[in-house]
């Protein structure tokens, strides 16, 4: 049975973590991007789908094409972020549930069969999960993300996919080491009597 964290890692992964939209002038390395995915892989997704599919834009030249299809001031923080990671999903992610779901072999012909409509609804879920594992791995590492929508997905799609049959750009998130006092003042958060029903 596992034991609650501290409060210093609790503070660490939720209550004092922020999204950051500018970053020290400090490298991420591959290893810490490798080590990102070590641990998200190991978030579940159902069946163990694993449909996400990361493009790390680590490059200016990665950074600058992403940047030319977001809008606003989304393009400036892609460009100053050392990382931006494409969050993607493969629609198509049954063909490898045989080595992922192994127990089940019936799975991949279950889903395969299902409309591609519904296995994106599928693909989008759990790697919105896997997303979110991401920004935690991260936090878990002491880097700082910023996730964002407000791109052109199909452009994206085709700027980065091309090559990925079935795979589609969920959301985007900088990912660096944050520059303190860059933040905007804490949003508010409810209380759990607010939200939360016990049945």
């Amino acid at each position: 049975m596992s034991a609650p964290l501290s409060d210093a890692a609790l503070d660490q992964l939720f209550r004092t973590a922020r999204t950051y939209n500018a970053y020290l002038d400090k490298p991420v390395s591959q290893a810490t991007l490798e080590a990102i995915w070590e641990l998200v892989k190991f978030g579940p997704t159902s069946a163990n789908a694993l449909p996400a599919r990361i493009v790390w834009c680590v490059s200016d030249a990665a950074k600058e094409k992403l940047a030319a299809l977001s809008s606003g001031s989304n393009g400036a923080k892609i460009r100053k972020a050392p990382v931006t990671a494409i969050i993607g999903m493969d629609v198509n992610f049954h063909e490898n549930l045989p080595e992922f779901f192994p127990h089940a072999p019936q799975m991949k012909a279950m889903m395969g069969g299902l409309p591609e409509a519904a296995r994106e609804v599928m693909a989008l879920r759990n790697s919105s999960l896997q997303g979110a594992y991401f920004i935690m791995a991260a936090r878990a590492l002491g880097l700082d993300t910023g996730p964002m929508s407000g791109f052109d997905n199909a452009a994206v799609d085709a700027a980065f996919f091309a090559d990925m049959p079935g795979v589609k750009s969920n959301f985007i998130s900088t990912l660096g080491y944050g520059a303190p006092g860059t933040p905007h003042d804490r949003l508010p958060r409810p209380d759990f009597a607010r939200f939360n029903t016990v049945a």
